[in-house]
């Protein structure tokens, strides 16, 4: 079995991740400060990893073979009122770990964002240069060139991802989800394009790219590009509830607080050209994502904090 440090386990994608892989051909040990997670098969631990001397006592106690480090300040206008806690976290906190790994020869995943991107134009290479917009993307970028600044064969993926979490609050999937259960009306944006992966086909992705030893930037997003008010749509759709429910709306009439970027499609041939195949295509995911709804998912997650 391959042993895996997964950080930010009750995070969205760490959790998804960790509950998809452990006890398969893996064994996982998750990492979580502010919700630990109970009632799980991996091994959870409390901690927080911008203390001094935890993440190398955690790499020296557990050994992995591979850390896939998703643990970050996620929310976009959080980090513009908490520029010094985001630049810790997403750009500093990387590279040490990244540091730590490369001294032990440990396989280390960091896990980006597509925000990179001023979104001008779309359809982003990964040799494009990014220019960030929000003190969350020029972080996470930082967090990004000290990872590759440490540790040259780890490997970055810049995402877009949508599933359930333990708050059933952190992805716009679940958004939606909760406001037309509630019978509101909500906007969905037409001026921001993006390429959203189901949770499950990004941890299927990420593992074969540990399998393939892949090093270096790549975009692991989905490979169709739509607004927010298309998504919403589609989701409205799926779940069963009326699409005019999204009405479509300007990103500019949000009241949101940090800069978004108009189109963050990106171009994902340099992943699929190493996979050896394409990547799954948005229906099938939202299907899945349709599917754990019915199945209780959302409910067994919120059971485990």
């Amino acid at each position: 079995m391959t042993k895996f440090l997964i950080t930010g386990a009750s995070g969205l994608l760490g959790l998804n991740l960790a509950l998809a892989v452990d006890g398969k051909e893996h064994q996982v040990f998750g990492v979580a400060n502010t919700t630990p997670m109970r009632r799980v098969g991996f091994k959870s631990i409390q901690a927080e990893l911008t203390e001094s001397g935890t993440v190398d006592r955690l790499l020296d106690e557990i050994a992995p073979e591979v850390i896939i480090h998703c643990a970050a300040i996620a929310n976009v206008d959080d980090c513009e009122s908490k520029p010094q806690l985001a630049l810790e976290v997403n750009s500093r906190l990387p590279g040490k770990i990244a540091v730590a790994a490369a001294s032990r020869h440990i396989k280390m995943v960091q896990i980006s964002t597509d925000a990179v991107y001023d979104g001008q134009k779309g359809d982003y290479q990964e040799r494009e240069l990014p220019d960030p917009l929000s003190v969350y993307a020029r972080t996470k970028l930082g967090g990004e060139q000290a990872v590759l600044d440490a540790n040259p064969q780890a490997l970055v993926a810049r995402v877009n991802f949508y599933g359930w979490s333990v708050t059933g609050t952190r992805s716009l999937a679940e958004w939606f989800v909760n406001a037309f259960a509630a019978g509101q009306t909500v906007k969905g944006f037409t001026d921001v394009q993006f390429c959203p992966m189901m949770v499950l086909d990004l941890v299927d992705t990420l593992l074969e790219a540990v399998r393939l030893d892949l090093k270096g930037i790549y975009h692991m997003v989905g490979p169709q590009k739509m607004s927010k008010f298309e998504f919403g749509r589609a989701i409205a759709g799926k779940f069963g509830f009326d699409p005019e429910l999204v009405q479509p709306a300007s990103v500019f009439d949000g009241g949101l607080k940090a800069a978004r970027s108009p189109n963050l499609s990106l171009n994902t041939e340099k992943l699929t050209t190493a996979l050896h195949h394409e990547l799954p295509l948005f229906d099938a995911g939202l299907q899945k994502f349709y599917d754990q709804y019915r199945h209780g998912f959302p409910q067994l997650l919120k059971s485990l904090s």
